[in-house]
């Protein structure tokens, strides 16, 4: 059976790299009916912590994926790679360093005085059994390094091909610390052989470290796993993706908005595509779809872009209902969520949300362009009360145009338009005059959904309070022109 693992470490927040490892080995197990093992590498005690393991578990959970066994913590497991290690020294495969760090760093520079590349000269295998003896029955601090044989390593990538390394060219180097505490090699080793997992996915960072960790499975005498290296994710300047590129965490995405099913499929097809169509697939679909085999070799670039574009698009084709679910929390924390909206409110809720979402890339965006609609207060863009409230003309204008909703009997998009256009026509202006202040007064920006399905949703009452409040809109622009901090509270209903 297939078995993989995700092994992230909690030394900080779970970022899109580590995300894409985690969902191509969920993939992978899911379209294998395998299993997923989730193991904690909390080995550097100093830096790990259980905030951030929360936070990563956290992050796992709102992208959907789960897992089969675990958390596995590593730090609950120190005793169990000592002996390991303890292990290979009595099969002669690995031996008890003595040196301290002062004295390799004393070697190396000396070594490199000298233009020679410096590796760990066996200093300590070639002491005499006495002196080992002595050492360590004085409590010596002592690590244990892999003795590393001759030949050469071969493994083959389910992604690169084949690879080759000549074994002289590694090191002996250290699986357990003069500490006590493991290395990463000794631990994972140790950890995949109990876990019993058969293919190992992660990203091409980790090549240089498989010929060591393929060495440590036959010094165990245990079976090998398969391997498959994902090709490392580049900023938009080609170059790894870190902080300098912007949020790379994954929660930082779900905070800006963004909807886990879009992010999936975003991660899902940075190297990979479930599919030759540009849409968003259900997670069946790429578990279906899913193989090592079409993983390109070449590196993907995060673009930003395309998971806007993703995220509108699901946006926009997720039934209402189901939208306004994941809408609610956003609205709870503006303060905008009424209780009338699962009751009387319903089905005006959902037609408000029909209207706005077309212009939503992210449920953040949807949240601001529902506000006018919900909250008692509007925050005026002053480029928008710039550029279309301060004609003098509206002055006279807006009180007849008032008059005229007041007088309506219903208040109906078809209606509006009538109403707004016949008194365009009187006054001799285009329509445009009144079209582009009643979307400022009533949205507080110069851009949104047709006007008069906006003043058919805003409803009489507000839309004229909302009318009147044209001398408080044009207080947001100072005499000089520059802006002021502030908003409207005129008129709240």
């Amino acid at each position: 059976m297939v078995k993989v693992r995700f092994a992230p470490s909690p030394t900080g927040q779970l970022h899109v790299g580590a995300l894409r490892t985690a969902l191509f080995n969920w993939l992978f197990a899911r379209h294998h009916g395998g299993s997923l093992v989730l193991r904690i590498e909390d080995t550097d005690v100093s830096r790990s912590s259980e905030e951030m393991t929360r936070a990563i578990l956290e992050a796992l959970k709102w992208v959907g994926l789960d897992w089969d066994e675990g958390p596995i913590y590593q730090s609950q497991r120190f005793e169990i790679y000592r002996q390991a290690a303890h292990q290979l020294v009595s099969l002669g495969r690995a031996y008890y360093c003595f040196c301290t760090p002062d004295e390799i760093e004393r070697r190396r520079q000396e070594a490199k005085a000298r233009g020679q590349h410096w590796k760990y000269d066996r200093h300590c295998l070639h002491l005499p059994e006495e002196q080992k003896s002595e050492l360590l029955k004085k409590g010596a601090p002592a690590a244990i390094r892999f003795l590393m044989p001759e030949g050469v390593t071969e493994f083959n990538d389910l992604i690169h091909g084949q690879i080759s390394v000549e074994n002289k060219n590694l090191e002996d180097f250290v699986l357990l610390r003069s500490d006590g505490f493991p290395t990463y090699h000794l631990s994972v080793v140790v950890d995949d052989i109990e876990a019993r997992i058969t293919h190992v996915i992660r990203g091409d960072d980790h090549i240089t470290n498989t010929p060591k960790q393929i060495l440590l499975y036959r010094a165990f005498q245990k079976e090998i796993p398969q391997f498959a290296h994902l090709p490392l994710i580049l900023g938009p300047d080609r170059k790894k993706l870190s902080k300098r590129h912007g949020h790379t965490a994954v929660l930082s995405f779900r905070d800006q908005g963004y909807l886990p099913l879009a992010f999936f499929n975003f991660v899902a097809q940075l190297s990979w595509s479930p599919g030759r169509e540009e849409r968003i697939y259900g997670r069946e679909e790429m578990i279906a779809g899913f193989s090592l085999e079409r993983i390109s070799k070449g590196s993907p670039v995060f673009d930003l872009n395309k998971l806007q574009w993703l995220n509108s698009r699901l946006i926009n084709e997720m039934p209402v209902a189901e939208l306004i679910r994941e809408l609610r929390s956003w609205l709870e924390k503006r303060g905008l969520w009424k209780d009338a909206f699962l009751t009387e409110k319903k089905d005006w809720l959902e037609k408000l949300v029909e209207l706005v979402r077309p212009r939503s890339r992210t449920l953040v965006e949807l949240t601001d362009m529902l506000a006018p609609f919900i909250s008692n207060q509007v925050d005026y863009d002053p480029e928008a009360v710039r550029k279309h409230l301060l004609d003098p003309c509206l002055e006279e204008l807006l009180p007849k145009l008032i008059a005229d909703f007041d007088q309506l009997k219903t208040f109906t998009a078809t209606e509006l338009e009538q109403v707004v256009r016949g008194r365009a026509e009187k006054e001799g202006v285009k329509a445009a005059v009144f079209i582009h202040a009643l979307r400022v007064l009533l949205l507080g920006r110069s851009v949104g959904p047709g006007i008069f399905e906006v003043l058919e949703l805003m409803g009489k009452e507000k839309t004229l309070a909302r009318l009147d409040n044209l001398a408080e809109a044009r207080k947001v622009i100072e005499e000089t022109g520059e802006v002021k901090n502030g908003r409207s509270t005129k008129n709240n209903l």
